[in-house]
């Protein structure tokens, strides 16, 4: 039996601590190199309509890639769910009475700290095409190529760097282009902090044109609770988001362009902006929906099951488009060796209502649009994959990016990092509820001003202003929130202990006082 000599001994164990404590972490030159940060957020998108959180109703393979090689967010949520104000949170991870951006009325504060100007500042390249909605210029940016407000589907506007042109195609296609066309020139000696935001899925739900065919013939299964009465609960009953009332106009909404829509918008033309081809594209698809429409006009329930097919058929064809050009950039990080060193984001400002409670939009805090999609493939290095069951909320998006970037976070960021989480750590303290408030009021869609806090089981509202009234929903017991059982005196206890807790949220963030709203 050959022995080893001393000389040999240390070269082995040098060998072994070199290889051994040293297999599950980056390696010198990796944990040197600051990974770049990519964050691709979408207008309005269902948590519903993505096959990797439901997959009841179409299918989203390149969404579902990040959330394969990576974690998806189970309990992901928004504290405000209007665009602009949760564009603000994200950027500030600060509540949107602290960061100013309570509504979309408002014009952002562009001289206050943001997470791209703490990453342009620790020497990232930073940023931005896409949806804005923020109406002041972007700062913290590096380059800038953005839609002027809610931005057009067809041969959109860009306003880059302060210059405004027409650009010829497809939002969504166009918005992926600026984003690669970026990608390409910058600075491969520095790592970058790209947001890409898409227009789509926003109302009013205009298809590119290749995926008419494909979704026309289409049908979806109708949320139980489409015909909802709202027994017991008043700011539900008097809202207008209502897909079966004129709230979801039938030409401006569902491109049925004739008398007979009796539309409140009869001048609203679709093909406005559009080239010939698009045009007639357009007009192949939706000229005989309009002939069928005329020759056989549905009423009554059989009118709102109508209107709801034909939001569902051109809604989830707008996400069609955003899956595909996904998979464009997933690609490109791949074939440029970016793959490794690259936190991949997917989410949405807010979540949608897809039917639920007989609606579409958002702005309430029940679970459709208060939920967003949340996905994240990490960095080489990291642990965690699967499913993530903590509440996270768009507060904790800034802390999270400035912690992976290794950049320091500041103290009055009031959202928590994940990063804890997202290394596979088991002792992480998150949260156990999170705090909503939401200011729109008076607003086109009369959803009422409130605030609440959210726990793994229990649901606490306070709907002010004009009104006076709380709600309380088991989230266990009643998933679809049907059944108001604030005013059940067997839940007295119960009430009291969730308003300590709201108390101590709003203590905590600073939202004690709703009088100045």
């Amino acid at each position: 039996m050959k022995t080893l000599n001393t000389s040999s001994i240390l070269a082995v164990l040098f060998i072994a601590i070199l290889t051994g404590c040293g297999g599950a972490k980056k390696s010198e030159s990796e944990a040197s190199t600051p990974p770049n940060i990519l964050v691709i957020m979408t207008d309005d998108h269902a948590v519903r309509a993505l096959s990797c959180y439901d997959g009841t109703i179409n299918k989203t393979p390149n969404l579902d890639r990040i959330a394969r090689d990576g974690v998806i967010f189970k309990n992901s949520f928004v504290s405000n769910s209007i665009c602009a104000p949760s564009r603000a949170v994200m950027l500030t991870g600060k509540h949107s009475h602290i960061n100013g951006q309570v509504d979309n009325k408002v014009t952002f504060d562009g001289s206050q700290q943001t997470f791209p100007k703490l990453l342009q500042k620790a020497g990232y390249q930073t940023a931005l095409v896409g949806k804005w909605h923020l109406k002041s210029d972007p700062t913290g940016f590096d380059y800038w190529n953005v839609l002027p407000g809610q931005g057009q589907y067809y041969n959109p506007d860009f306003i880059e760097m302060g210059e405004k042109k027409r650009v010829e195609g497809y939002a969504t296609t166009v918005t992926t282009d600026f984003a690669l066309n970026w990608l390409d020139k910058r600075d491969q000696n520095k790592p970058f902090c790209l947001l890409l935001h898409h227009k789509a899925p926003h109302r009013t739900w205009q298809p590119d044109t290749s995926y008419l065919a494909e979704f026309a013939n289409k049908s979806y299964p109708v949320p139980g609770n489409f015909f909802d009465k709202y027994e017991g609960r008043r700011a539900a009953a008097e809202q207008k988001l209502s897909i079966r009332t004129g709230d979801m106009d039938l030409s401006y909404d569902l491109k049925i362009e004739a008398e007979e829509a009796k539309s409140r918008f009869p001048g609203y033309k679709h093909k406005v902006r559009m080239n010939d081809a698009q045009k007639e594209a357009w007009k192949k698809h939706y000229d005989p929906i309009i002939q069928d429409f005329i020759a056989n006009t549905p009423e009554g329930d059989d009118l709102d099951l109508y209107k709801y097919q034909r939001y569902m058929r051109d809604y989830l064809a707008c996400i069609q488009s955003v899956d595909d050009n996904v998979g464009r950039v997933l690609d490109y990080l791949e074939e440029n060796s970016l793959s490794d060193n690259t936190l991949v984001v997917y989410t949405s400002d807010q979540g949608f209502y897809t039917g639920e409670h007989g609606w579409f939009d958002k702005r309430f805090i029940y679970e459709q649009s208060l939920r967003t999609p949340l996905l994240m493939r990490m960095p080489k290095g990291y642990g965690r994959k699967g499913e993530v069951k903590e509440l996270v909320q768009n507060i904790d998006y800034a802390a999270t990016f400035l912690d992976v970037a290794g950049v320091a976070v500041p103290e009055d960021i009031q959202g928590i990092s994940l990063k804890p989480l997202l290394e596979g750590s088991k002792d992480v303290d998150l949260r156990d509820a999170i705090y909503y408030h939401y200011y729109e009021f008076p607003n086109e869609h009369a959803v009422k001003r409130h605030y609440g806090i959210r726990t793994d089981r229990y649901k606490l509202i306070h709907f002010y202003n004009d009104i006076d009234d709380w709600e309380l929903y088991d989230l266990q017991a009643d998933p679809e929130e049907m059944n108001n059982i604030y005013n059940d005196a067997s839940n007295t206890a119960l009430i009291d202990e969730l308003k300590v807790k709201l108390l101590v949220l709003q203590e905590k963030y600073q939202d004690t006082d709703q009088s100045t709203y």
